[in-house]
C-alpha cells in the first residue's frame, strides 16, 4: 500500500486504464440499453456512436481498485455513471442548441427536441433501476449518491443558464457553478467505486474530494477551449462560447480585472460578430484572463492530487488515478 505515487512501475497510462475501461463497461452497457424501448434505444445508439473516452466509468472502476476491491463490484456503478452522463450531454445539446457533436448531429438534431428530452429522461431513470435491482446496502447508497449528484449537476446547468441572462458574475459564482455542472458527477464517479466495495467513509469523501477538484479543473480546461479552442478538434467555431454569451471563468477573471469590466460589457452587450468575438477574445487575453483560468485549472488539479496522499490506497490504481486527472486536464478537446 502507498500515497498516490506520481510514477509507478507496471501502472497501465491513463490512454491504457480508460481502454480497459471500455473493454469492460461497453458490453454491459450495451445491455442495459437493450432495455429500452426500441424508439429510445435507437437515439441512444445514434449518439453514443460518436464514442467517448470512458472517463467517468473509468474513476468508478479505479475507485473500487484503489481500496483493494475487484472491479467486478463496480461495474454496475460504471454502467450508471455513464448512463448518467449522457442523459446530460442529450439534454445540454438541447440547451445549447449544438447541431452536432463529435462531428455527428446531435440527438435532437436528428430526432427532435422532444424525442431528446425523454430520451435523456430514460437514462438516467434506467441508472439507478440498475443500482436498485439488488437492493444491498452498498447499492443503495451508491444510487442515493448519484441522485445528489445528479440533482447538484442540475442546480449547476440551471446556474449556467441564469448566468447568461446576467450582465456580469463573480469568479466565486463561476467556481460554485463549476462545482456542480462538472465537479459534482466527476466527484461521485471517483468515490461510487469505494462505495460500492465498501471502503471507510473517510476513504470515500477524500476520493470525492479528489474528484471535485477534478471536475473544476476540467471545467477551467473547457471554458478557455470555449474562447480559444481550435475548431478542428473542439467541433465548434472558435470564440464559441463568447458568441453563445456564456459567463465563464476567463469572463469572470476579466470583470474582476481593473480598468476591463466596461469595455468587457459593450463588447458581449447584444449579438457578437465575428469581429465582435475577435475583440473581446483580444481583452481576456490582454488582462491576463486565459493565464489566470489556466493558472486556477493547474492548482485544482494539484488539489485533487493531493486529495489522494496520506490514503492507503492499492499503488497501481492509485498511480492510475493522479494518471487520468492529468490526462483529462491536458486535453484539446
Amino acid at each position: 500500500m502507498t500515497t498516490a505515487p506520481a510514477v509507478a512501475r507496471d501502472v497501465p497510462s491513463a490512454a491504457e486504464a480508460l481502454g480497459r475501461t471500455r473493454a469492460l463497461v461497453a458490453p454491459q452497457l450495451e445491455a442495459a440499453i437493450s432495455r429500452l424501448s426500441p424508439q429510445l434505444e435507437s437515439a441512444v445508439r445514434h449518439h453514443l456512436e460518436g464514442g467517448g473516452k470512458f472517463v467517468r466509468a473509468g474513476l468508478v472502476l479505479l475507485s473500487a481498485a484503489a481500496v483493494g476491491s475487484d472491479e467486478d463490484v463496480a461495474t454496475v456503478g460504471a454502467v450508471a455513471i455513464e448512463l448518467v452522463h449522457n442523459f446530460s450531454l442529450i439534454h445540454d445539446d438541447i440547451i445549447d442548441g449544438d447541431l452536432e457533436r463529435r462531428h455527428r448531429p446531435t440527438v435532437w438534431a436528428k430526432h427532435g427536441v422532444g424525442h431528446a428530452i425523454i430520451t435523456g429522461d430514460a437514462l438516467v431513470t434506467l441508472a439507478l433501476q440498475l443500482l436498485l435491482e439488488e437492493p444491498t446496502p452498498s447499492r443503495v447508497t451508491a444510487a442515493a449518491r448519484l441522485a445528489e449528484a445528479t440533482q447538484m449537476m442540475i442546480a449547476g446547468q440551471a446556474e449556467d443558464m441564469a448566468f447568461e441572462r446576467r450582465p456580469w458574475l463573480s469568479v466565486e459564482e463561476c467556481l460554485h457553478m463549476a462545482a456542480g455542472k462538472t465537479g459534482a458527477l466527476l466527484s461521485c464517479a471517483s468515490s461510487l467505486g469505494a462505495v460500492l466495495a465498501g471502503a471507510p467513509a473517510s476513504t470515500v469523501e477524500a476520493l470525492a474530494e479528489y474528484g471535485r477538484h477534478l471536475g473544476i479543473a476540467f471545467q477551467a480546461i473547457d471554458d478557455v477551449l470555449g474562447i480559444w479552442g481550435e475548431p478542428t478538434a473542439t467541433g465548434k467555431p472558435v470564440g464559441n462560447d463568447l458568441r453563445n454569451h456564456k459567463k465563464t471563468l476567463p469572463v469572470a477573471i476579466a470583470w474582476a480585472a481593473a480598468g476591463t469590466a466596461d469595455a468587457l460589457g459593450c463588447l458581449l452587450a447584444g449579438e457578437l460578430s465575428d469581429s465582435d468575438v475577435a475583440a473581446a477574445s483580444a481583452l481576456l487575453e490582454e488582462c491576463g484572463a486565459r493565464q489566470a483560468t489556466m493558472a486556477m485549472g493547474a492548482w485544482h488539479l494539484r488539489a485533487a492530487l493531493g486529495a489522494l496522499e496520506g490514503l492507503e490506497l492499492e499503488p497501481g490504481p492509485s498511480a492510475a488515478l493522479a494518471a487520468v486527472a492529468r490526462y483529462v486536464t491536458a486535453r484539446d478537446r
